[in-house]
């Protein structure tokens, strides 16, 4: 199996023993992104927007230098301190990718990394080369 290890400086760089990504053929396996500024390192702010739209950059950024984009992710995990944020999860996820949307699950957990409010892991798929 042939592996490449996927690194942004357009991201969050790991803050544990984990890469910003995985490529293994055509799959990417993203590590969770929270909402920290990749030049600083320190959370976009302490609303939970703001926090989601910098998930979303993060995201993005990742996809793309792994040679996709946000539109090729095929599973979303997302982990929120409060499920009633869901819906503004949804509006902000409409605001990024397009229909077909990924699949996707979200749970409330007890905390997060850094105190933040949503973290987003998941899949993406690359279009085939052959």
């Amino acid at each position: 199996m042939n592996k490449a290890f996927i690194s942004t400086d357009q991201a969050p760089a790991a803050i544990g023993t984990y890469s910003q990504a995985v490529k293994v053929g055509t799959a990417v396996y993203l590590s969770g992104q929270i909402g920290l500024v990749p030049a600083t390192m320190e959370v976009v702010s302490e609303g939970f927007s703001e926090q989601a739209h910098q998930v979303f950059k993060n995201i993005c950024a990742v996809c793309e230098e792994a040679g996709g984009s946000i539109q090729d992710m095929v599973k979303l995990n997302i982990f929120l301190t409060d499920l009633s944020n869901f819906a503004i999860v949804n509006e902000i996820m409409s605001q990024y990718l397009k229909q077909p949307y990924p699949a996707r699950a979200a749970v409330e957990v007890s905390a997060l990394p850094k105190g933040v409010q949503i973290e987003i892991d998941g899949i993406m798929e690359l279009p085939s080369t052959n």
